[in-house]
């Protein structure tokens, strides 16, 4: 099965659980989130596939608690601009699996998704 990483253009997630923000404002993050998803999927050339699993990482400098249940909003619009790149007709679970995310400590901080085609 193939499998691409992409690295998304933010630093930390631009969406969480723990965000309270009105829907007007939340709105045109998360078509941002959406929209680079979509433009980066397909500068990476990623086919158009039957299933796929993608998963988000956040990669942190500093080690200490996070709750890795707050980056599915960020994981939410990401998934939603790999259908409107083209590479699955949906999001449904018979069509994208979504892992959990993780928090993983690193050199350098950033978030990128990992994509893999399933059978």
């Amino acid at each position: 099965m193939a499998e691409w990483r992409i690295a998304l253009p933010f630093v930390k997630p631009p969406l969480t659980s723990n965000q309270r923000m009105h829907w007007s404002e939340k709105a045109p993050v998360t078509a941002q989130v959406r929209r680079a998803t979509a433009a980066l999927v397909r500068n990476a050339g990623i086919p158009k596939m039957d299933r796929c699993e993608v998963g988000l990482v956040w990669q942190v400098t500093i080690k200490r608690r996070r709750d890795a249940d707050n980056l599915v909003p960020t994981l939410k619009a990401a998934c939603d601009g790999i259908v409107d790149a083209g590479v699955v007709p949906d999001d449904t679970p018979d069509l994208m699996g979504k892992t959990m995310p993780t928090i993983v400590q690193a050199e350098k901080a950033g978030l990128f998704l990992t994509i893999r085609e399933l059978p």
